[in-house]
């Protein structure tokens, strides 16, 4: 096709609470470059709506900025990093491959091949949106690995605690605990296998607790379960405001330790032997456990995403990842498709 590769629909914040779906051209794909066509993405609640909001810190837009963004801080952006797709056109071994791509939301897209990681193919295309905040659950365990019998708990069970306690039930632990105040997603924690209790019946003692709720009232729980000499892993990003913590008492005389985690760099524990591609396409290679399906919160058409987006922002009852389905997505590869409201 002359002049490009065409022309592709992709979504823009513009406004705080405002966005569009905005059509733009297609460079045509170089030698080391590939033509995606987008099946499913998924929106990241907590830092989707903070960047709707208009509501990245000035001192943190070089740190927040995506992949594949364009635009800047506060807007108009291109934002998003949670896509699945299928090459259309490319190298000839990458052709008609399933892919994971850090790309905004958007229908057709060309990027380096190096940018793409496969989807293995017993991963459904619809659950492998899920690879980011899985992938920041596994940096989690390599910040801060559990030993053979401890007793940990995750307070806040949303993408990132959720996808944390998922993999947590593999290790020989003497006890996991997932704390979650909304009941909702208690039972559905549950029905997948997890302990999941509210806060006021977390037990104590633990030698580790991952703290995911991004709320002062669930740090402040999370250092109250953490045992003497144990460690906090911090996963929340609280954006601009400084949250309160409760860092005097007995935080000192129990000589606790709060580790901060996050995906910029690869875990301290295999910092040296894993890059972050390797650290993304484990991440993938985990999501063949269907349990991962009950962070799955329901599929919207993509045209529909503004409204999508001001869905999450008003609905707390709406927890787990949203998917935008895109014309002619295909996801054979599942018996059981992601949930719908």
């Amino acid at each position: 096709m002359s002049g490009g590769a065409g022309t592709a629909l992709a979504y823009w914040a513009t406004a705080p609470g405002r966005g569009e779906l905005r059509r733009e051209q297609l460079p045509e794909p170089g030698p080391d470059e590939a033509l995606v066509r987008a099946s499913f993405s998924g929106i990241s609640r907590g830092t989707e709506l903070l960047v709707r909001r208009g509501g990245v810190p000035d001192s943190q837009v070089d740190r927040m900025r995506a992949p594949f963004q364009e635009g800047g801080f506060p807007f108009p952006v291109k934002y998003g990093y949670l896509s699945v797709g299928v090459v259309e056109r490319g190298p000839r071994a990458w052709v008609g491959v399933r892919v994971f791509c850090l790309h905004p939301h958007q229908d057709r897209y060309v990027v380096p091949v190096s940018a793409l990681t496969r989807v293995p193919d017993d991963v459904p295309s619809s659950r492998a949106v899920l690879a980011g905040p899985t992938e920041t659950a596994l940096n989690a365990l390599w910040d801060a690995p559990p030993c053979v019998g401890d007793r940990v708990a995750v307070v806040g069970a949303g993408l990132i605690g959720g996808a944390l306690a998922l993999l947590l039930r593999r290790f020989p632990l003497s006890r996991l605990q997932v704390v979650e105040a909304d009941a909702t997603r208690r039972r559905e924690l549950v029905d997948a296998g997890l302990d999941a209790v509210p806060p006021e019946e977390a037990l104590d003692d633990c030698d580790l607790v991952f703290h995911a709720s991004a709320s002062e009232p669930g740090l402040a729980l999370a250092l109250a379960l953490a045992g003497d000499d144990a460690d906090v892993v911090e996963l929340s990003w609280f954006g601009s405001p400084a949250p309160q913590v409760p860092l005097g008492e007995d935080f000192h005389s129990r000589r606790l330790r709060l580790v901060a985690s996050q995906v910029s760099r690869v875990g301290d524990a295999r910092r040296h032997r894993r890059d972050p591609a390797a650290r993304l396409a484990t991440a993938l290679d985990l999501l063949s456990d269907p349990a991962f399906e009950t962070l799955l919160a329901g599929v919207r058409p993509f045209p529909a995403m503004p409204a999508a987006l001001e869905e999450l922002e008003h609905d707390d009852d709406l927890s787990g990842c949203v998917v935008l389905s895109y014309p002619d997505a295909q996801d054979p590869e599942t018996d059981a498709p992601a949930r719908h409201p």
